[in-house]
């Protein structure tokens, strides 16, 4: 008699049986490591870039708060830095923002995308949950970032006493104990929060607006869609403080 062979009566072996597929967190196309790199590389260009620019906000407001002086202005304080000092001047501390801006952006960037995968199960169009995402964001990546950002500004100053990012560390250990690094944590925390959670929120409501427009690109955020929602975010919000400040 003939064997029935068709797929209701077949039977497979031990060496037959399916492999068990592996499942991975991604989102948006993305998965966690990633996230954490592509953060940590935007973070640090964007700090390194910048940095001569910081260096002129930190002695204008050091220059700014010193009753002895008069208010002095961008070109004034460019001026006599590069007199002075000479354009290295522009970029003391850069070393300590450098090992602060990649691990904070990292950790910005992943928590975010990990909060609002989490907090958009039930309704991914929710700003609150955009917002909140955003919130914890910067409460963790401010806890990484500050004692460095303390660094930094201490290496900034004209009269700074400390060699390097080594030995700032080394005497503030010694002279004024751990709790030096955080001391503006909390106020950082305070002045970011919520910044970054209508930050978030506008910069979510605007992509989600600009797939709308073209339902075909819904499911594929393109550059272009991520671009110009960082643009409306950024042009309701160019008074906002950098988040690492």
């Amino acid at each position: 008699m003939s064997t029935d062979a068709s797929p209701t009566f077949r039977t497979f072996s031990h060496s037959q049986q399916p492999e068990p597929v592996m499942l991975t967190f991604t989102h948006d196309g993305l998965e966690f490591w990633q996230y954490m790199i592509a953060g940590s590389i935007a973070g640090s260009v964007e700090h390194m870039a910048m940095f001569p620019v910081d260096t002129l906000k930190t002695r204008m407001q050091i220059f700014g708060g010193s009753l002895s002086v008069n208010p002095v202005g961008v070109r004034q304080a460019l001026g006599s830095i590069l007199k002075l000092e000479g354009p290295a001047g522009l970029y003391r501390g850069i070393v300590a923002m450098g090992l602060g801006a990649g691990p904070a952006h990292a950790v910005y960037f992943s928590v975010y995308e990990f909060c609002k995968e989490y907090f958009t199960r039930d309704n991914p169009n929710s700003s609150a949950a955009y917002a909140f995402s955003g919130v914890c964001a910067t409460v963790m990546s401010d806890a990484v970032i500050t004692p460095m950002d303390m660094v930094k500004q201490r290496l900034q100053l004209e009269s700074s006493p400390y060699k390097g990012v080594g030995d700032c560390v080394r005497r503030v250990l010694v002279e004024e104990g751990v709790g030096a690094f955080y001391k503006s944590y909390k106020t950082t925390v305070v002045m970011n929060a919520p910044f970054t959670a209508v930050h978030f929120a506008t910069y979510e409501a605007a992509k989600r607006g600009l797939s709308e427009v073209a339902p075909e690109s819904a499911s594929d955020e393109r550059l272009v869609v991520h671009a110009t929602a960082g643009a409306v975010r950024g042009r309701g919000f160019g008074c906002g403080c950098d988040y690492s400040a």
